[in-house]
């Protein structure tokens, strides 16, 4: 009798979450592109809810949730913007974290172009490399931080092409548009094709990817639901399964 009654139980569950389901706008970082989707899926079986997601650089973002675009979740590739969104009253205070850490790779799809201490930098035989807008994307800051350190900008400046976001950095390397690049390591995670660097982390600012509940989805039960699965166990191991620090 009661292994019945548990049975009728789990089918009606999956029904009354549905019966309740909404819709949450998320605005996400490029480089998330990928583990975004991912977790969206889970959330949409877990919770019934489904997540809108749009894809972009944070900076565009920024100046989007600015002007009005009816974003619920902001999740940002840096702390610098979502801090930004509570002091200027666009976020909800108490909901911003930090959902993941990221990290920079110089990544070409020429097998033998870079070495796995990112020597070619200062052997400099390239005519092309790629990072996104520092102006907009927080991996194009990592990687200027990243060749001042080097003490090579000055000499690598002209030779930079910059994507608008972390994306389109990817596939100006992916394509040959630009013989090498800096990345984000989700980008490449889960490819052992071309070659990589993985930068060290003291040439660049920690790279705190932040999300906040912005104002607009303060009373959607599904914003509120998407900032507690992230941190579920489950969405956390999707994270790391794109190479991210999850602490």
């Amino acid at each position: 009798m009661f292994l019945r009654l548990l049975i009728c139980l789990m089918w009606l569950l999956p029904i009354t979450a549905a019966s309740h389901a909404g819709e949450v706008k998320v605005a996400v970082a490029a480089n998330f592109t990928e583990p975004a989707k991912d977790i969206a899926a889970a959330f949409k079986a877990r919770t019934g809810h489904e997540a809108s997601l749009s894809f972009g650089p944070s900076g565009q973002f920024y100046t989007q949730i600015m002007n009005g675009a009816p974003y619920e979740v902001f999740m940002s590739a840096d702390a610098e913007r979502p801090l930004k969104a509570e002091a200027e009253g666009l976020g909800v205070k108490g909901t911003r974290f930090i959902y993941a850490y990221g990290a920079l790779v110089l990544w070409s799809a020429d097998p033998k172009l870079v070495d796995t201490k990112g020597a070619v930098l200062k052997r400099a035989k390239f005519s092309k490399i790629a990072i996104a807008d520092p102006g907009t994307a927080p991996y194009g800051v990592a990687a200027v931080e990243t060749l001042k350190k080097l003490g090579i900008y000055e000499a690598a400046a002209p030779k930079i092409v910059k994507g608008t976001s972390i994306a389109q950095t990817y596939n100006f390397v992916s394509t040959g548009s630009a013989e090498l690049g800096f990345v984000a390591a989700s980008q490449v995670h889960r490819s052992k094709t071309g070659s990589r660097w993985v930068v060290p982390k003291s040439y660049y600012t920690p790279i705190d990817q932040q999300v906040i509940l912005l104002k607009t989805g303060d009373k959607n039960p599904a914003a509120r639901a998407w900032l507690t699965f992230l941190k579920s166990p489950e969405a956390v191991r999707i994270i790391r399964s794109y190479g991210y620090e999850v602490r």
